[in-house]
């Protein structure tokens, strides 16, 4: 996956994350990130329907 297309896809799920600033990072960390924000949203979604 492209920078550009981690950056995509993290706005999508943090809608309050700036391009601009996510820019700044690299791929690797990026990746993590979005890793960390999609462990979120699947523990909400596992508490959602409980």
């Amino acid at each position: 996956m492209s920078k550009r297309e981690i950056i995509d896809f993290i706005c999508q799920i943090n809608k309050s994350a700036k391009p601009e600033f996510l820019a700044r990072f690299s791929v690797t960390e990026l990746t993590q990130y979005l890793d960390h924000l999609m462990e979120i949203d699947i523990r909400e979604l596992e508490t959602a329907e409980a």
